[in-house]
C-alpha cells in the first residue's frame, strides 16, 4: 500500500504498514478520541540544495514522534538525515541526471520490527565515494561521516547500476558511542566539549 501526499512543493510517499496512533483532545468540555494511521516508513524527494533539508528534518521528526520512536533515536536520526542530505547536495549529483542545484535527491526512513530505524539518502552519484575524513581542528567541515559513525549502529554505501549512490544508516536506542567527541573531532585530539568550558 503506498500513499502519496504533497507537503508544500515536496512529494511525500508513505509505504507499507502503519502504526495506529490514538490521541485525545478536549474541545468545549468534550473529549474527542482521534485515531489515525502513522506510517512506519516514508520517503520524500528533497530539492538538491539547502532549501529542502529543513523541511525533511521537520517531516522526519514529526513522523517518528507520532510513531512512538524514542526521543534520543529521533534526535540522532534528524542529525544524521541533515548530514546525509548536506553531503548529497555538496558531493553528489541530483537524481535523473539533472544539473547541480536543480532536481532532487531521495530521503527515506523506516522503522523495522525490532525498533531500529533505517535512514537512507540517494543521490545521482559523484566523482568520489563517501568515506570519513580526518579534518584539521580549524576545518569548517569534513566531520559529517564521523558524526554518523559515532551515532549509528551501522552504516554503509550502496551503488546502483545506473550510477545512483545510497548512503544508509541504522540508528538504535542507546547506541551513541562513548567516544562521540573524539570521533566527531576526527581523532585530532580536539575535545569537542572543551570549546564550551569558557561559557561557565
Amino acid at each position: 500500500m503506498r500513499h502519496a501526499t504533497c507537503l508544500g512543493r515536496f512529494p511525500v510517499h508513505s509505504c507499507g504498514a502503519s502504526t495506529p496512533w490514538r490521541g485525545a483532545k478536549e474541545v468545549s468540555g468534550v473529549a474527542l478520541v482521534v485515531a489515525q494511521e502513522v506510517p512506519t516508513s516514508s520517503s520524500m524527494a528533497v530539492p538538491h540544495g539547502p532549501a529542502g533539508v529543513g523541511e525533511a528534518r521537520h517531516r522526519m521528526r514529526d513522523e517518528l514522534y507520532r510513531s512512538g520512536v524514542a526521543e534520543s533515536v529521533v534526535d540522532d536520526a534528524v542529525l544524521i538525515l541533515s548530514e546525509l542530505l548536506s553531503n548529497a547536495c555538496r558531493y553528489g549529483m541530483p537524481l535523473g541526471r539533472a544539473e547541480r542545484g536543480e532536481g532532487d535527491v531521495l530521503a527515506a526512513w523506516r522503522v523495522d520490527s525490532s525498533g531500529g530505524l533505517r535512514v537512507e539518502v540517494t543521490d545521482g552519484g559523484g566523482p568520489t565515494r563517501p568515506v570519513p575524513s580526518t579534518p584539521s581542528v580549524t576545518a569548517r567541515g569534513g566531520r559529517g561521516l564521523n558524526i554518523i559513525s559515532a551515532l549509528a549502529q551501522d552504516w554503509g554505501v550502496r551503488d546502483s547500476a545506473s550510477g545512483e549512490v545510497t548512503v544508509w544508516v541504522v540508528v538504535t536506542e542507546g547506541h551513541r558511542r562513548e567516544d562521540f567527541a573524539a570521533r566527531v573531532g576526527g581523532g585530532s585530539g580536539f575535545d569537542f566539549l572543551d570549546s564550551y568550558d569558557d561559557l561557565d
